[in-house]
């Protein structure tokens, strides 16, 4: 890791650096929070969690050939470490610190959807020119970053981060680390509505990201989001819009500056063909992975590509190229079987797209569906609008547990009683009926909030 000795480590994370008699100077060469992955002069961060507290593995890793450790508590060794207030807070400055010794271009990703699923596409493009580091499957919040940012090594020229909050306050801790060259909003929906209250605060929360742009930062937004099309400056910038044109008259979101998709062919699970404008330009390009909200992870990608100096056909290699993470609108071929693991997470914008992508396959389809969490006091109604849309697009089977998806088999039974229902209060007593139920040919789709942990029926299903 580049210039992060000891001393240098203790005074970006305000803290006391004791013991290191003749080691101040030496470097670090990697920072963790889990002991388990403590190497020879590595410096171990001691976090409090929710099931452990690090402070419990210090021996542990001196023994294991840690150089020094970041503690909230004074400690009675020979060993050098640093003593901080908080350990979380020393996190976030020491990526902050290492970080700024860095020479490359940083891409700042949020949004109430598409976060993940947008970065992949992103990194997938910047990889045609640039040797690219990007945010590991979720690694978005206070912790994850981070970690994140402690991966970045000399030899990369572009870092992809991608931040997910759900409080106010928590993307201005996240971007005052990452200080994106470039940042992107993917758009304003409704996730964390318990704690953000209204669309109106995610938009709040979600750009207090602009307070900690570098210079000459480029802002790129979705141009179809109706709050974040309201940004007709940040910070004194000229946004870059992207969004789909259907044949409406030119208007500023869709200026000399904006990116927009026409042309869109719906392959199904094959994928999305479309063509894609750039000021006087066009490129027609195949997203590999399927649902229309993927043609705005492209424009996104292609936004980005643009402001690095990439040519139309790099861009149209990387996202041609593009691929997604387990739990992300993921298909599985069984054999007997298509899967569309989409479980890592839901909210009701995120979930009416999955079943989008659901209503475009082949033989039955069959939508197991969970509980939406953190959706604030009108939780029961999203979830019955879920189940309308999911009665409108005709999909053949639902199986869904929990206890908010009471509504939304609800609304499917009075919107569409040729759609065959099956709810339970648990996923296992789901999974018991599940799995004999499921048979060749079928198309499944399993989307629910990570709380529900249907991950574990994406792996009995394709093990069964």
């Amino acid at each position: 890791m580049k210039d992060m000795t000891l001393d240098a480590m203790a005074k970006a994370c305000h803290g006391q650096l004791i013991g290191a008699n003749t080691l101040q100077f030496l470097n670090a060469q990697g920072i963790v929070i889990d002991s388990r992955m403590v190497q020879e002069d590595y410096v171990f961060v001691a976090i409090k969690g929710e099931r452990t507290d690090g402070h419990e593995y210090i021996e542990q890793v001196y023994a294991d050939g840690a150089l020094a450790v970041v503690s909230e508590q004074p400690l009675t060794i020979t060993k050098p470490y640093i003593l901080v207030n908080s350990t979380r807070q020393a996190l976030m400055d020491l990526a902050a610190f290492y970080l700024s010794r860095l020479d490359l271009k940083v891409i700042g990703i949020s949004g109430s959807v598409g976060k993940t699923s947008t970065k992949e596409i992103i990194a997938s493009v910047l990889s045609q020119k640039y040797k690219v580091h990007k945010t590991e499957g979720n690694f978005n919040n206070e912790i994850g970053l981070p970690l994140t940012i402690f991966k970045i090594r000399e030899e990369h020229q572009v870092a992809v981060l991608e931040m997910g909050i759900s409080d106010f306050g928590e993307m201005h801790r996240l971007a005052s680390a990452a200080r994106p060259d470039i940042a992107v909003l993917t758009n304003i929906g409704l996730s964390h509505l318990k704690t953000l209250g209204s669309r109106e605060g995610i938009l709040k929360a979600k750009t207090e990201m602009f307070d900690h742009l570098r210079d000459h930062a480029a802002v790129i937004l979705n141009g179809d989001d109706d709050l974040l099309s309201t940004l007709e400056q940040v910070q004194g910038r000229l946004p870059i819009f992207y969004g789909i044109n259907t044949k409406k008259p030119q208007t500023a979101v869709y200026g000399s500056k904006s990116i927009y998709a026409t042309d869109i062919i719906n392959l199904g699970l094959k994928g999305i063909q479309l063509k894609i404008h750039i000021a006087d330009e066009c490129f027609i390009a195949r997203i590999p992975i399927p649902g229309t909200h993927n043609v705005y992870n492209a424009l996104a990608a292609t936004a980005v590509g643009k402001q690095l100096g990439l040519t139309n056909e790099e861009i149209r290699a990387g996202i041609e190229t593009a691929r997604t993470i387990d739990g992300r609108t993921n298909l599985i071929e069984t054999g007997m079987l298509t899967v569309i693991d989409d479980c890592y997470n839901a909210n009701p914008l995120s979930m009416k797209a999955s079943i989008d992508v659901l209503a475009t396959a082949l033989g039955r389809t069959v939508a197991v569906l969970g509980d939406m969490g953190d959706l604030g006091e009108n939780e029961r109604e999203l979830h019955y609008e879920v189940g309308i849309h999911l009665a409108e697009k005709g999909i053949d089977i639902l199986f869904c547990a929990g206890t908010l998806v009471y509504e939304l088999s609800r609304a499917v039974q009075e919107h569409n009683p040729s759609c065959e229902v099956h709810t339970f209060a648990t996923r296992d007593e789901m999974l018991k009926e599940l799995l004999p139920f499921l048979r060749q040919g079928d198309s499944v789709l399993v989307k629910a909030s990570h709380f529900m942990e249907f991950s574990e029926v994406v792996e009995e299903i394709i093990t069964m």
